[in-house]
C-alpha cells in the first residue's frame, strides 16, 4: 500500500511530531506545503491519503483511480466530498474529540484575556507605563468577573461540553443552542435553549459547531443585532460560520463589543479579510487545536484509523462508501 500525507507542515513544527507509525502500513511518502492545485498529481498513485487542509474534491478523486481511504488530521471533514467518496468507495475516518481540551483551553485564553485586558495591560508595561506611576497599580482598562456572566454555546458537542465545565468552575451560567439538546439532559448547569434567546441572553457567545449548509454565515448581520451591545463573541469553530464582513461593521459600530476568533473563513489570513482591521477584534491564527500533546495524540489516532482499516475493521468513519 503506498500512503501519501499531504501538508504535514500543518500539523508538524519544525518536524517535531511525524507519523512514523504510518511506515509499519506502507510505502510512506510524505509531503510538506498544500498545492491545492497539484493535488490529484501528488496521490494519484496512492492507495491511501492522510491529510489536513488539502481539499479532496470530485475532481481529485476521478483522476486518483486507486485512491480508497481518506485519513483527515482532524475533527472536521468539510473539505471531503464526502458524497463523491461514497459513490468511488473511499472510506474517509476522522479524529474526533482529540483536540477537546486544548480548544476548550485556548477559548477560555481568549475570553480571559478579554475581561482582564492581559495583552493590553502587558503592553502598556513593555511601553514603560507602569514606571511612571506614583502608585503600586496600573489602571487604563475596565476588568470584570466571570462570575454571574452567561456564556451561550452554539453546538455542544465534546468541546462545548468542556468549555461548559470551565465555565462552570467560573461561576458563570451556561446556556447552549444544540440540535439534539436530549443529549445534555445529564449535566443540569447547561440550560438548552432557542437560539434567539442564548443570544440575547449572553454575555459570551463562543461557537463550537461543525460547519455545514445550517450553520453557514449562523453569525450575521440578523443574528449579531439580537446579542447585547456589550457581548464578546468567541469563534474556535470554523470561519464560515461567521459573515465577516457584517462581522466587521458590528464591531465597528458598537453593536457588539468585541469579537476573538481563532478562525477565518480564508485561511491563512487574507491581506483584505474585512477582520484585519475591526475595532475590538483579537484574532488567533488556528491553533487551538496545536498543543504538542494534542498533536501527539491526533497522530496516535490518524495511524490507528489507518490499522484499523487496513484489517477490515475501521473506525471513525464519517461517510458510507458503496
Amino acid at each position: 500500500m503506498k500512503i501519501t500525507v499531504l501538508d504535514m507542515d500543518t500539523a508538524a513544527i519544525d518536524n517535531d511530531i511525524m507519523p512514523t507509525g504510518l511506515a509499519e502500513l506502507g510505502q510512506l511518502n510524505i509531503i510538506c506545503g498544500t498545492d491545492l492545485a497539484r493535488t490529484a498529481e501528488l496521490i494519484g498513485d496512492s492507495d491511501a491519503v492522510v491529510c489536513n487542509k488539502s481539499r479532496i474534491t470530485r475532481e481529485v478523486m476521478e483522476r486518483c483511480a486507486r485512491l480508497k481511504y481518506v485519513g483527515l488530521m482532524g475533527t472536521g471533514y468539510d473539505q471531503v466530498d464526502i458524497q463523491s467518496a461514497n459513490e468511488h468507495g473511499i472510506t474517509v475516518c476522522n479524529v474526533p474529540e482529540y483536540s477537546s481540551n486544548a480548544v476548550a483551553q485556548h477559548t477560555f485564553a481568549l475570553i480571559l484575556n478579554y475581561f482582564c485586558k492581559v495583552a493590553e495591560f502587558s503592553a502598556d508595561c513593555a511601553k514603560g507605563a507602569w514606571t511612571e506611576k506614583k502608585y503600586f497599580n496600573l489602571f487604563g482598562y475596565p476588568t470584570f468577573e466571570l462570575a454571574g456572566k452567561t456564556i451561550g454555546l452554539i453546538g455542544c458537542g465534546g468541546i462545548g461540553k468542556k468549555v461548559a465545565a470551565i465555565a462552570r468552575a467560573f461561576d458563570m451560567n451556561v446556556l447552549a443552542y444544540k440540535r439534539n439538546p436530549d443529549s445534555l439532559r445529564d449535566i443540569p448547569y447547561i440550560k438548552c435553549v432557542k437560539l434567539d434567546e442564548l443570544l440575547s441572553a449572553s454575555d459570551v457567545v463562543s461557537l463550537h459547531c461543525p460547519l455545514n449548509n445550517e450553520t453557514r454565515e449562523l453569525i450575521n448581520k440578523n443574528t449579531l443585532a439580537i446579542m447585547k451591545s456589550s457581548a464578546l463573541l468567541v469563534n474556535t469553530a470554523r470561519g464560515g460560520v461567521i459573515n465577516e464582513s457584517d462581522l466587521a461593521q458590528a464591531l465597528n459600530d458598537g453593536v457588539i463589543a468585541a469579537a476573538a476568533v481563532d478562525v477565518l473563513a480564508e485561511e491563512p489570513m487574507s491581506a483584505n479579510t474585512p477582520l484585519r482591521r475591526a475595532k475590538n477584534i483579537t484574532i488567533t491564527p488556528h491553533i487551538a487545536w496545536a498543543p504538542v500533546e494534542t498533536r501527539r495524540r491526533l497522530f496516535d489516532v490518524v495511524c490507528g484509523n489507518l490499522r484499523c482499516y487496513i484489517e477490515g475493521k475501521p473506525q471513525n468513519v464519517v461517510n458510507t462508501p458503496r
